[in-house]
């Protein structure tokens, strides 16, 4: 058996996407208020929408035969994804499945090695995106480029608010 001579190499390159976690707190959630203005329900699948600001969201979850009491039309809620729930698209056109659309500029553009953190202005909220870095190069994303940052109606979590 051959003795394998095996060096490591360290490459002064940009931040892991560990890194980037720690440094800007990755821990933390998009979160945005709203209004429930409309629940559908078929057995224990939720499909709700929410005005936040003017602009619908849907959720889609999965419940209990009796959903909770605060779960009503007319009720304040908190809309909570992930950052790395958020796909963007530039100049997109034609339909998609995807209900959760917004259209917003980027802000701030944070890159890693691998994974980028993308700050997005949404109406007079700020949302934040985790994509990879290639997704950053091929979309030639630049501060104050309009963006449409989608999310997937079971990708979003609704918070009681009262």
């Amino acid at each position: 058996m051959k003795n394998l001579d095996i060096q490591f190499v360290k490459y002064p390159q940009k931040p892991i996407a560990s890194e980037i976690f720690k440094r800007t707190r990755y821990t933390t959630m998009n979160k945005l208020t709203g209004i429930i203005t409309q629940v559908q329900q078929s057995g224990a699948i939720l499909l709700i929408d929410i005005n936040v600001d003017k602009h619908l969201f849907t959720a889609l979850l999965i419940q209990s035969a009796t959903p909770p009491d605060w779960l009503q039309t007319g009720k304040i809620t908190d809309v909570v994804f992930k950052e790395t729930e958020v796909s963007l698209a530039k100049n997109l056109s034609g339909i998609i499945s995807m209900r959760n659309r917004m259209k917003c500029t980027v802000r701030q553009i944070e890159r890693g090695a691998l994974l980028s953190k993308v700050r997005l202005q949404f109406q007079d909220h700020t949302i934040s995106s985790a994509i990879t870095t290639r997704s950053v190069d091929a979309l030639e994303l630049k501060i104050g480029d309009e963006v449409e940052a989608l999310v997937k109606a079971n990708e979003i979590a609704l918070m009681n608010k009262s």
